[in-house]
């Protein structure tokens, strides 16, 4: 079995998607873990709602084009998630792979477009990091090394020094 963190976003109907996509996801694979939610300001695309991002640990026999091919796409579809050419279009489930166990690769989904693992957004946006560090604090980061939670603190600082807030805890709302 791989070990693999999903990364969870909408803006769209977000209190009914993000609960609804890791019911779907469950249904698929077996959910060993659930981060907390948090509140988070758009970026790339504002105006726009703020989105709920939340990352799962999964188990699953699957390799990554079978994971994203076939549940991660099944989920999005399910949910109604429609691709435009604008990647910052707001959406009402988004579903990516940060981690497959330990490794390090890139690949190409039916999609076309290519992927790495490890998710290289999780180095640069507090709201894709933050889930994964809550899941995994302690796991080395595969290329950089530094744990997770020590990055994840290093990159919310500097990035609210930059941004100002832009990732708000949401205890209220769970998965």
């Amino acid at each position: 079995m791989h070990r693999v963190v999903v990364l969870l976003g909408s803006n769209v109907a977000k209190e009914h998607n993000l609960p609804a996509a890791v019911r779907l996801l469950a249904a698929g694979a077996t959910v060993a873990a659930v981060s907390p939610v948090y509140e988070t300001a758009p970026v790339g695309m504002e105006p726009a709602p703020h989105f709920f991002n939340a990352a799962v640990l999964l188990l699953t026999p699957l390799t990554a084009v079978e994971l994203k091919d076939g549940l991660l796409s099944d989920v999005e579809r399910a949910l109604g998630r429609e691709r435009t050419a604008d990647r910052n279009a707001p959406r009402t489930i988004d579903l990516d792979i940060a981690l497959y166990d330990d490794a390090i690769f890139d690949y190409i989904p039916a999609d076309g477009r290519p992927r790495h693992v490890p998710e290289p957004d999780i180095l640069r946006f507090p709201h894709c990091l933050q889930p994964v560090a809550d899941l995994l604090p302690d796991l080395p980061h595969p290329e950089t090394g530094e744990p997770l939670g020590r990055l994840a603190e290093r990159l919310r600082r500097d990035y609210a020094t930059a941004h100002g807030p832009t990732i708000w805890p949401r205890p209220d709302i769970h998965l």
